[in-house]
């Protein structure tokens, strides 16, 4: 016991947080009116919408369930499926591409409608940077942060007028700075998510909650250069190797090493794309002995070498 009581909780969730690293950009305002509605395909852009003042219904493509969304409300989609915005959920909507067509600007200013009542949104779409993240793969269809709640007024309100305003008001460096209000925002409300799930659910979610399987996700995700076997994690947290494996794959959903290979194979990802290692320096940094082994194992994750992927991040950027 005195192994746990003294062992440092890394924190898992900001690793996760930190692995989404958004690229986006503030799409359009838009100025409707009553009755109104546009569709939004499911193209693989993660977006998100602040109603800035009156109201809309979210509709998500293939779902029956229908949102109400009201002023100072945000709403994230963050798996890119096609969704409907609309004053009513009666209202046939046009797609947003025959709205948008011709307009050229860097932030479109969209206005649709029929002239009732009006509704202002600010509209951002964006993606999310490498191809895994565990926290992704247990989002909802829909994040819907209601501006309603108390302890929200602190952060969401005023973060979400800044967006607004500097998406409707672009001076100097507001690129720059809707670029950081977009990763608070994105952070902030999918932290405040997942501190509302259930503490006794499973999952990847319930692994970094518990008490035992949260510290050794935490030391995988610091320390993935370490010689890790099952049995020196289990060491971690003072548990037998047996109970813990069946803990971890059951939480998880995976063998503790396999995570492990993973998780040391999306940093080397992103060590390579930096482009200041060398394919062998990047092997040691995240936990190889052999280049070759190392190699082997990117190619058959990512379906290329090391190289051939230091090569093209570096030509990209």
């Amino acid at each position: 016991m005195g192994v746990v009581a003294s062992l440092e909780r890394p924190d898992a969730l900001t690793d996760v947080l930190d692995m989404l690293k958004p690229r986006g950009r503030v799409f359009c305002c838009s100025e409707v009116s009553a009755p109104w509605a546009m569709s939004l395909p499911g193209d693989g852009y993660v977006r998100f919408h602040v109603i800035e003042r009156g109201g809309a219904w979210l509709i998500m493509e293939g779902a029956k369930q229908v949102t109400p969304l009201a002023s100072g409300d945000l709403v994230i989609v963050p798996h890119g499926k096609g969704h409907v915005l609309a004053d009513s959920p009666k209202t046939k909507p046009v797609p947003i591409t025959r709205l948008i067509k011709g307009k050229t600007d860097s932030i479109i200013l969209l206005q649709h409608g029929g002239g009732g009542p009006q509704t202002m949104m600010t509209c951002c779409t964006f993606q999310f940077v490498g191809d895994y993240n565990p926290l992704l793969a247990v989002l909802p269809p829909w994040i819907h942060i209601s501006s309603g709640r108390e302890q929200l007024d602190e952060w969401l309100e005023p973060t979400l007028k800044m967006l607004a305003y500097e998406a409707r008001h672009p001076r100097p460096g507001s690129e720059t700075l809707i670029a950081r209000l977009i990763d608070i925002i994105l952070v902030q409300a999918v932290r405040l998510w997942v501190e509302e799930q259930p503490h006794n659910q499973g999952g990847w979610l319930g692994a970094l909650r518990d008490p035992q399987i949260g510290p050794v996700l935490g030391r995988i995700h610091r320390e993935p250069q370490k010689n890790w076997s099952v049995s020196s994690l289990a060491r971690e947290v003072a548990m037998s190797r047996s109970i813990f494996a069946a803990k971890f794959n059951s939480l998880v959903g995976e063998p503790p090493l396999t995570y492990l290979t993973r998780w040391r194979l999306w940093q080397a990802s992103k060590l390579l794309a930096e482009g200041t290692l060398s394919v062998g320096e990047t092997a040691l940094r995240v936990g190889y002995d052999s280049e070759a082994a190392f190699s082997r194992a990117f190619k058959r994750h990512f379906g290329h070498s090391p190289l051939t992927h230091r090569r093209g991040q570096v030509q990209t950027d």
